[in-house]
């Protein structure tokens, strides 16, 4: 029987958390919890993946500025992977479940690597999935060009052009060359986006972390001292993509070799025009991992 989530809120400064909760909490059976967030993801995006990993409660995140969890009028400043560490840290706080598991993909799997820097004791088995720490990067100048161009486009023209740009560069397979920004601009609507401006300048990722995630730096000491509790995986089918290339560099940088998953960075969505994935063979591999420990 498929477990239908309960709807949380916690309440932190400047915004409520909002949460789902796959499963029962008072269950001792059914730890250690699973935390799963992306960003700029919604919790919505793991709801395939937590009906596959039923053998054990799954908390999946709205994290802060994305979806339910807006923040209060006037906040406006630029969210970094610490704001969204301490607001994990705030949240395993009140679920007071001991130390949780946790998987964290794309602009999340920087946040869970931040989270757990700073929270080591909250954490006892992570799972980074494609962070895009483009800074790891060889052409990480040419990359930041194009973030460049992606922020003026969204300022000047609107979430539409901005995001197929987006869509292109995190697609291209393979290092980005002098001659990437002299390519005529995407059409949105070959993406099944808007091409109209709707004058709103509030989308998390354009406005917000695509200006600061990317370019996080890590602290190798703190993770290198978690070991082999710290975890970085790549998509099997993710080719050269940027952000398989710097979980790769990531892993390297850690020590460790990278853990393949199934499919692609969408490897854990179901159904998604033009971003299906894998779930069943994602979730089989995921529980995988986290039952090695």
């Amino acid at each position: 029987m498929t477990r239908q989530p309960v709807a949380e809120v916690l309440e932190l400064p400047g915004m409520k958390l909002h949460y789902d909760v796959h499963g029962d909490l008072t269950d001792p059976g059914r730890q250690p919890v699973l935390l799963v967030f992306g960003f700029p993801m919604e919790a919505d995006a793991f709801a395939a993946l937590a009906s596959r990993i039923d053998d054990r409660v799954v908390v999946t995140v709205d994290p802060r500025g994305v979806g339910r969890s807006t923040r209060n009028a006037g906040d406006d400043r630029l969210l970094a992977p610490d704001d969204h560490a301490r607001d994990l840290a705030a949240l395993v706080d009140a679920l007071d479940v001991g130390q949780v598991d946790v998987f964290g993909t794309s602009g999340g799997g920087i946040n869970a690597l931040s989270f757990a820097e700073a929270y080591p004791e909250k954490v006892r088995l992570l799972v980074s999935h494609e962070p895009p720490l483009t800074w790891l990067l060889p052409d990480r100048e040419a990359i930041q060009a194009v973030i460049d161009d992606i922020l003026a486009t969204y300022q000047e023209s609107g979430y539409g052009p901005a995001m197929a740009k987006f869509i292109r560069l995190v697609t291209h397979d393979g290092e980005i060359g002098e001659q990437y920004l002299r390519q005529p601009p995407p059409d949105p609507a070959k993406f099944g986006l808007p091409t109209e401006d709707d004058g709103l300048r509030d989308d998390p990722m354009l406005a917000g972390s695509l200006h600061n995630g990317p370019g996080y730096r890590l602290d190798v000491e703190a993770l290198r001292a978690l070991g082999d509790r710290v975890i970085i995986a790549v998509g099997e089918q993710s080719g050269q993509t940027m952000a398989a290339r710097a979980a790769r560099a990531a892993a390297a940088l850690l020590g460790q070799e990278p853990v393949m998953f199934p499919s692609h960075h969408g490897g854990f969505l179901e159904g998604e025009p033009g971003q299906a994935g894998k779930p069943d063979e994602f979730a089989a591999r995921l529980r995988a991992v986290l039952e090695r420990s």
